[in-house]
């Protein structure tokens, strides 16, 4: 058996830049792994199979990591098949990219088991066949996405040093937000940057990263913000509780604030759960190195 952790990640910044043929949007991202993490484990067993410790994880073809499998074997038939079974940290539907980087975490595992690996690049080009942001994880190290995000560009050190061991406080209220509909809103009710807009304002963070890199923005958090109003409910009583001000990470509904003193998290959990109920979810992390 064989055992691969699946960071999460954070959007510290999300600017939409372009509505692209296929109907994905032109992005412009700042993202950064951080601890919590799931678990992948692969076991050769000669047939796909996955089972969770979450009972609402789908078993079928529609989970992400039997979709990874797939994706490699067709470029790599003989390749081992097998049993893989996840232990389930990172929220689903909370923007911070489970799914994505369960499936990396597969394609790692195979690509380990296979014997002769292929190594990083071979395996982004077949994460980009899986997801979106797939690919972002195959490496999980600070960078820029680009495109519909599998364009990635590693952080240069300077400021991959300044993010490496920030404190992170994420809170989730019990639903998800997905992916499809908040795009959908952002079409709506968002406005599209200029790419020119977006490049100045990362590079400008890029000469000064000590400086806060999510007062670049995320535009899909007003549009989501627009129809589910317990969000921004929620981040209000947050940010009263720890004095810090909280973002959304991707698309929700998962937000989170950069913290370096040391907040009272017992007094945010108890305003969130007057807000949300006793199903809000709080966690302690710091971004990778």
């Amino acid at each position: 058996m064989h055992a691969e952790a699946a960071p999460a990640k954070l959007n510290l910044s999300l600017a939409l830049v372009g509505r692209r043929p296929d109907g994905f949007h032109d992005l412009v991202s700042l993202v950064a792994p951080i601890e919590l993490a799931d678990e992948l484990t692969f076991t050769p067993d000669g047939a796909w199979s996955i089972a969770c410790d979450d009972p609402s994880v789908p078993a079928d073809a529609s989970n992400l990591v039997l979709k990874a499998a797939e994706a490699y074997a067709r470029r790599r038939p003989d390749c081992p098949r097998g049993r893989f079974f996840l232990t389930k940290r990172v929220p689903h539907g909370a923007g911070l990219g489970g799914g994505s980087s369960d499936a990396a975490a597969a394609l790692r595992l195979l690509d380990r088991a296979s014997g002769s690996p292929q190594g990083a690049d071979f395996l982004e080009a077949v994460a980009g066949e899986v997801g979106s942001d797939c690919a972002f994880f195959v490496r999980g190290v600070p960078a820029v996405m680009r495109g519909r995000g599998e364009r990635l560009e590693p952080l240069a050190p300077g400021p991959r040093r300044a993010l490496a061991g920030r404190r992170v406080l994420l809170i989730k209220p019990p639903f998800g937000v997905p992916t499809p509909e908040a795009y959908s809103l952002f079409v709506r009710y968002g406005t599209l940057r200029s790419p020119e807009q977006a490049e100045a304002l990362l590079e400008a963070w890029m000469a000064r990263p000590e400086a806060d890199p999510t007062a670049l923005g995320n535009d899909l958090e007003g549009p989501v913000f627009r129809k589910f109003i317990a969000l921004p409910v929620g981040l209000e009583s947050a940010a009263a509780a720890v004095r810090q001000p909280f973002r959304m990470t991707g698309s929700g509904s998962a937000c989170f604030c950069l913290t370096r003193g040391e907040p009272d998290v017992d007094a945010l959990r108890a305003a969130l759960r007057r807000c949300w109920g006793p199903g809000a979810w709080v966690v302690e992390t710091r971004i990778a190195s």
